[in-house]
């Protein structure tokens, strides 16, 4: 019983992790790239000037972080929990996405995108009452 008790709070932080910095890492990597100026040209020059704003952006690269951090925490929500519990909870991100997206870039969300967000969070909160495990591990 002890065993399943940790591997749901494990599972509950990396989905957690999974929530927020997934989104973060996104507007992150937005943030940079609006800082940097459209490529003129398609010419090995223009590209190389770009590509050297890009790797020198720190804004960037912590974009990069948390996107690197939350692709772990999948792999170990993943490791402790079916598939098909991880993802439908998981999507609970799109109520941290339109929330940045709304406060961190300025973007207008409408009242039907909302009304979109609330529904997928009330089928996250369906879906987060079942058993995140439904088969036991060979391993265990």
């Amino acid at each position: 019983m002890k065993r399943s008790s940790g591997r749901r709070v494990k599972t509950s932080v990396s989905i957690l992790i999974m929530v927020l910095l997934g989104p973060l890492g996104n507007v992150l990597l937005r943030k940079g790239m609006q800082a940097i100026p459209t490529p003129t040209g398609w010419t090995a020059t223009t590209l190389a000037v770009s590509a050297a704003l890009v790797l020198s952006s720190v804004t960037i690269w912590l974009g990069i972080g948390c996107l690197m951090t939350y692709l772990l925490a999948e792999m170990l929500a993943l490791s402790w929990a079916d598939y098909s519990y991880v993802q439908p909870v998981s999507a609970s991100a799109y109520g941290v996405v339109a929330l940045l997206g709304h406060v961190a870039l300025g973007e207008d969300v409408s009242g039907t995108h909302w009304l979109g967000v609330f529904l997928i969070c009330l089928g996250v909160l369906m879906v987060g009452r079942t058993s995140p495990r439904t088969t036991e591990s060979k391993l265990s």
